[in-house]
């Protein structure tokens, strides 16, 4: 690894350990967002290249890892990792309940606009009538997901990294699936919603009620505490790191004081697998209804395989 590579991840790591699951495989991050986008795409038959280009490895974060590469400019950006939103029932909290739903609404709409363009560029990677555009589809060299408009695939696969990226970090992120510690509720040990399977209010099909007492972790920098005084941190509530075996049959404690206890981290990844499956078929959907059945399943299966020679 080049020097300036080495330094970048480096940096990332240290960053992006502070936004969500991770995206590399050092200082106790283990790829996770990763792990959690080839898992939940399996029943897809994604092409090796496709998929790793989706999910990164060897090095490269990926276009779910991308929002957490420095160069990209979001990891400062709450609506991209599902951040900041925190909320406690007390006089005097620092943020209004308004405000924190607020921004885990601006997430939810980042996702759903994620997936848009997802579809949109979709659209380029056959002409009028119905021709594969190879140069639009070839990923024969990486894609780069830097956010600007490339090849056609490139872009769909950015995309859905993005969408898949802040939906993942809503589960490691917020209090949906947790539960607190035994003791008193406070600012170091948050209420938790406790549930098992994704959020319906994520689903772009669905128009969903904002659901009661959601939240997530105040972080504004590091370290937290300087940043977020008298606020529910990120570090109470994120479970962001953990073990995922390549099956996703077997998850480990987490590494993060929420995800070591109660199946915190066990759960935040389930849901996370789920939401990203479902977000896979809801773009196949969305494709076959904005270009037709006929053309949107060449457009599917072009998206899917790393060449056209079998659709």
């Amino acid at each position: 690894m080049r020097p300036l590579l080495c330094a970048l991840v480096l940096v990332t790591a240290s960053i992006g350990g502070a936004h969500g699951f991770g995206t590399v495989n050092r200082l106790g991050q283990a790829a996770e967002h990763g792990k959690i986008t080839r898992i939940a795409l399996r029943p897809y038959g994604l092409g090796a290249r496709t998929l790793a280009e989706l999910s990164g490895g060897k090095g490269r974060f990926g276009a779910v890892g991308a929002p957490d590469h420095p160069k990209r400019g979001l990891l400062s950006v709450s609506a991209a990792h599902c951040s900041s939103a925190d909320h406690l029932e007390r006089p005097g909290y620092p943020q209004s309940r308004r405000a924190a739903a607020a921004l885990l609404a601006a997430c939810r709409q980042w996702i759903f606009s994620q997936l848009r363009k997802a579809v949109t560029a979709a659209g380029r990677t056959v002409d009028g009538r119905g021709r594969f555009r190879s140069l639009q589809l070839s990923i024969r060299f990486p894609c780069t997901y830097a956010g600007t408009r490339g090849r056609a695939k490139c872009d769909v696969l950015g995309a859905l990294g993005v969408a898949f990226h802040a939906a993942q970090d809503f589960y490691a992120h917020t209090n949906w699936v947790d539960r607190p510690r035994k003791g008193r509720i406070d600012l170091r040990n948050p209420p938790g919603l406790g549930n098992a399977s994704r959020a319906a209010w994520l689903d772009p099909r669905r128009k969903a009620a904002f659901p009661q007492g959601l939240i997530s972790g105040c972080f504004k920098g590091l370290p937290e505490r300087n940043y977020c005084p008298g606020r529910v941190r990120h570090g109470d509530l994120n479970k962001d790191l953990g073990p995922i075996d390549a099956t996703g049959r077997t998850i480990g404690p987490g590494r993060t004081p929420r995800g070591k206890v109660n199946g915190n981290f066990a759960r935040a990844v389930r849901a996370a697998i789920a939401d990203t499956r479902d977000k896979w078929a809801y773009f196949e959907a969305r494709v076959l209804i904005r270009y037709g059945k006929d053309r949107g399943r060449r457009i599917v299966c072009a998206i899917r395989r790393d060449d056209t020679s079998g659709c």
